[in-house]
């Protein structure tokens, strides 16, 4: 199967390099980005995909056994560059995709110019000295929850991720992103995002990295975000004046202006 067809991908803009790539984080797809990818397609090619198992992708090519930890989606999109043979690419990632995209630099570091990591958290569970945000029994329960009502799981939750109580609107559109999504992959996919712990992965970078950080963000608290910085050597870290979660959706223009500032300086 393509990859193309595997993952929905749209490719927009010029053919300018280098080219950008944008990956969408949990219970979401490509048109999360929608306020931002596409005011950089006037001076680069902007690549948009889903993941396996996410939007207009292809279902089929969902297995427990690939995406039982983060690594399958990091193949998957180290496939997706091989395909389009895209060297040097600037990698957007939000949430829980801005580990699969560091795990792919890490991999093949070539394939990469930098990464933008919006909101990203290696460990959701709080462990000795660190904070993720999460006890190991939120985490439970959060799974249990979801087991037991998706769907009320799916309407309690994105609110809670989106943040930005004033504007319900888009709380609605997350939610309603999150029914759209198959409850057994979903459950998997939250198992493995959850559970994962990326935090000996960081200090592996060589990528020129900025991250991107939301002011009260309750998945990636500000000490997730200044501990990727810490770990990630010589990266570059911005706090947005933007809350919650999903600043792609509640804070383009910002979004849009720390990615462009950052780029900008090299």
């Amino acid at each position: 199967m393509s990859v193309v067809t595997r993952n929905n991908v749209k490719i927009i803009g010029s053919s300018a390099e280098p080219t950008m790539v944008f990956s969408h984080g949990f219970g979401c797809d490509q048109s999360m980005w929608r306020f931002v990818a596409p005011r950089f397609a006037d001076r680069r090619r902007v690549v948009l995909f889903d993941h396996v198992g996410a939007g207009s992708s292809d279902l089929s090519a969902w297995s427990p056994q690939r995406y039982a930890s983060l690594q399958g989606y990091a193949d998957d999109l180290l496939q997706l560059l091989a395909e389009l043979n895209l060297h040097g690419v600037v990698f957007v990632g939000h949430s829980v995709s801005a580990m699969i995209g560091l795990l792919a630099a890490n991999a093949e570091p070539d394939r990469f110019s930098h990464l933008v990591l919006v909101g990203p958290s290696p460990r959701y569970i709080d462990d000795d000295g660190y904070r993720g945000g999460f006890t190991a029994t939120d985490i439970d329960e959060l799974l249990e929850s979801l087991d037991s009502n998706y769907l009320g799981w799916s309407s309690a939750m994105a609110p809670v991720v989106m943040g930005n109580a004033d504007r319900p609107e888009l709380g609605a559109e997350l939610t309603n992103s999150f029914c759209r999504t198959d409850p057994a992959i979903a459950r998997q996919f939250a198992e493995v995002t959850f559970r994962s712990d990326n935090r000996a992965d960081l200090a592996k970078v060589t990528v020129p990295t900025l991250v991107l950080q939301c002011t009260d963000d309750v998945i990636a608290p500000f000490e997730v975000g200044a501990y990727v910085h810490e770990q990630v050597p010589g990266s570059e870290l911005v706090v947005l004046a933007a809350t919650g979660h999903c600043p792609n959706l509640s804070a383009p223009d910002e979004t849009f202006a720390a990615i462009t500032a950052y780029l900008e300086r090299g």
